[in-house]
């Protein structure tokens, strides 16, 4: 088993890159952020910065000299940095491709010829598209549906291709729907920030489609134990593993928790028209998570959203 010490986490300041670091560095890796701060926030890894445990990168995966900057000396990749909107990737899908699908290449290439050891890519159950069984395992062929999907499969492949050609280490997990503190708070961001952002203003949550569409909620701090645990046991290279829970929730059963706990009963969500891109039903078998890393999700989908409310949601004129 490899001993890693220097590790490169592209797209660092971002949502859940900003927590894996705070885990890197807790386990007391050096840490290297890669960010170009498209969707990233400086104050997500401000704190590593002045103790001098991250050293920051300020630039993107599709340039070069950034990447090669970056991964200097770097034992292992956490590869993070994507654009991950399917309403922006239908709206510019060469844009999409270029940081998915291009950027992973460049980086994939420079891993290789700086010797890194293990590289762990963020891929997406988006890749799925509409399936005809639950739960989802890796078995179930792909089919993407947006461009958003489409990149992160593509990007899958050319991560199995360095691993089965070139022999770099390479291993892809497929994050169902992640959520948690740092969650971007615009108009592409998850559902539940979103519903969140509504109640904090005395709004109800507006839901695309009927409501009954499932998805798998996984706080982001199980993702990130995922990660450590690839890390760690090195299993599993050239192959694809899902991230999520197991557990099956509606918009809706999202949406009437989210009102009863933020204690405003007398709203009620707002339907509109479903949304291009969206996927009716997605949720995990973790299975093969479990078997090959070991991993096993802590936190509920209630106790997770509790955590989220007690510091986002206080409404305003309170």
């Amino acid at each position: 088993m490899e001993d890693y010490s220097r590790i490169l986490v592209t797209g660092g300041a971002g949502f859940i890159g900003s927590h894996l670091v705070d885990r890197l560095t807790e386990e007391g890796y050096e840490v290297v952020v890669l960010d170009n701060f498209f969707s990233g926030n400086l104050e997500n890894i401000k704190q590593h910065l002045k103790s001098g445990m991250v050293h920051l990168v300020k630039g993107d995966v599709i340039v070069s000299d950034n990447v090669k900057e970056a991964i200097r000396n770097v034992d292992a990749v956490f590869h993070l940095a994507a654009i991950v909107s399917v309403p922006l990737s239908l709206e510019n899908p060469l844009l999409v491709n270029d940081v998915n699908v291009k950027g992973t290449l460049t980086l994939l290439e420079a891993s290789l010829k700086a010797d890194v050891k293990w590289f762990t890519y963020a891929s997406s159950c988006a890749v799925y598209g509409e399936v005809d069984r639950l739960p989802i395992d890796e078995r179930c062929p792909p089919s993407p549906i947006s461009t958003y999907a489409v990149s992160k499969l593509a990007a899958e492949c050319y991560c199995k291709v360095f691993c089965e050609n070139y022999g770099l280490d390479t291993l892809g997990l497929r994050y169902f729907n992640v959520y948690g503190p740092r969650q971007a708070g615009d108009s592409y961001s998850g559902v539940i920030k979103q519903f969140i952002d509504r109640l904090k203003h005395r709004r109800p949550p507006i839901i695309y489609g009927d409501g009954q569409q499932t998805r798998d909620f996984v706080h982001v701090k199980d993702v990130v134990e995922a990660n450590v645990l690839a890390l760690k046991c090195q299993r599993g290279a050239g192959e694809v593993i899902n991230v999520g829970t197991a557990k099956s929730t509606t918009i809706n059963q999202l949406a009437n928790l989210l009102i009863g706990f933020s204690g405003q009963a007398r709203l009620e969500p707002v339907f509109r028209e479903p949304r291009e891109g969206d996927i009716r039903n997605s949720y995990a078998d973790i299975e093969k998570a479990e078997k090959m890393l070991g991993y096993k999700p802590k936190i509920t989908l209630k106790k997770g959203l509790e955590m989220l409310l007690k510091t986002n949601v206080k409404c305003e004129n309170d």
